[in-house]
């Protein structure tokens, strides 16, 4: 069993969230912890009313609300109700969340069987649960003696569900505008998203890409572009959009424009000590190989875990190229890491400037799985190919908290005293 605790500032929030997942089909609620009635005879509006009326009674708490989920091993599928309320119940004890008010919603939207418990922070006499490091010491023994308690796979003993690899999403399979397409995006961006140091849109998609996804603000001059939206579309093995769009905001991890800013900001000075290893895997790479031709490069440079993905034009001549390093999730465009490195650097250094690049060459598997720690799989590595990007327009705002704020020069001539 693998349990994530998430907080938040918003539990109504995370009650629409689950009940629009039973509306859909997707999820059902299977109980109640601490609630005055059954769980049959409560609408939606008296779970959320009861949580809100409890948080009122402190409202200095920060990110009150609370969401568990509990990931149970795909072997696992035939767990009834009553067994997965009965590890719900014990593991809230056991985190000292059993007095709590909470509701438990068994989701069918993954491939393994999990449940998600929702509850607050704040007690019925009005204090405060804290929650420091409670996910490293009372959830990891929880989950520890609960495996045992109800003889679950252990977590330990299989891969954790969090670090399953991403899978290329299956063009053929994805019904667009509904809501596979929009879980197959989803699952994709909660992988990358939070987890990859990128410091633009181009980067991110460097690594969506991958995956046959993008991230588009629009033209400059469109609404959409003016507004500061963003949407994620689906891409065909030829990396041109299909199917119907998705706004940021509809995703419940809400991958918004304003939220990724944040991150640009954040990821710029975190990913500074992780350039070296990708620059020096270049240098290496052509110190020992100086006549090596960009698509062997490339090869060469996916087995550490770096992908390169060139950017070329119609006439497939190379113009832009970007790194992502699987290994520290870094994403460094050519340019940010120095001019050698950048497209036309690199050529010049190669003495291939101008000339078009044919697309990578199957790796050898056995090679590729040696040298390749990254959470992509071989078989993803493999299908990295050359025009992965398209032009992006990079958006140069910034949050007004992060501004600097400039002093006004006084015109030549003017008194002190105006």
């Amino acid at each position: 069993m693998v349990a994530v605790i998430n907080t938040g500032h918003s539990i109504r929030g995370i009650i629409t969230y689950n009940e629009n997942k039973v509306s859909q089909g997707e999820a059902l609620c299977i109980g109640e912890g601490n609630y005055p009635v059954d769980i049959q005879k409560m609408s939606t509006a008296f779970k959320l009313n009861l949580l809100l009326k409890q948080l009122e009674l402190n409202e200095n708490v920060t990110r009150s609300s609370v969401h568990i989920s509990l990931n149970f091993d795909p072997s696992e599928n035939a767990l009834t109700k009553e067994k997965l309320m009965q590890i719900a119940a014990s593991y809230m004890q056991k985190i000292r969340f059993g007095q709590q008010p909470y509701l438990v919603y068994q989701h069918f939207d993954a491939a393994h069987p999990h449940i998600h418990i929702v509850t607050i922070k704040v007690k019925a006499d009005g204090s405060r649960i804290d929650m420091h490091n409670i996910g490293r010491n009372q959830s990891e023994t929880a989950r520890k003696e609960i495996e045992k308690t109800f003889n679950l796979v252990c977590a330990d003993s299989r891969k954790n569900l969090r670090n399953t690899p991403i899978v290329f999403i299956d063009i053929e399979k994805i019904k667009y505008g509904t809501v596979d397409s929009k879980r197959a995006i989803s699952r994709v961006l909660n992988a990358v998203v939070p987890h990859y140091r990128y410091t633009t849109i181009g980067e991110l998609n460097a690594v969506l890409n991958l995956y046959n996804i993008r991230a588009e603000q629009g033209k400059e001059n469109s609404k959409m572009y003016q507004s500061k939206g963003l949407i994620y579309q689906i891409l065909d093995q030829q990396k041109r959009p299909i199917g119907v769009p998705i706004k940021a905001s509809s995703f419940y991890s809400k991958p918004t424009l304003a939220q990724l800013e944040i991150n640009f900001v954040a990821n710029k000075s975190s990913r500074t000590p992780h350039m070296k290893r990708v620059k020096n895997a270049v240098d290496l790479l052509l110190l020992k190989n100086p006549k090596i031709k960009l698509s062997e490069l490339e090869s060469r440079l996916v087995k550490k875990g770096i992908a390169m993905c060139i950017r070329t034009n119609e006439q497939d001549m190379v113009y832009g190229i970007t790194y992502v390093d699987h290994l520290t999730k870094c994403v460094f465009n050519g340019s940010s890491l120095g001019t050698a490195y950048a497209a036309k650097g690199l050529q010049e250094r190669l003495g291939t400037t101008g000339l078009s690049v044919p697309k990578l060459q199957s790796i050898s598997l056995n090679q590729t799985a040696k040298h390749s720690k990254s959470f992509i799989s071989v078989y993803e590595l493999q299908r990295i190919i050359d025009n992965a990007l398209q032009p992006d327009i990079v958006s140069q705002y910034i949050p007004n908290q992060l501004k600097n704020k400039r002093k006004k020069r006084k015109r030549k001539g003017q008194s002190d005293n105006q």
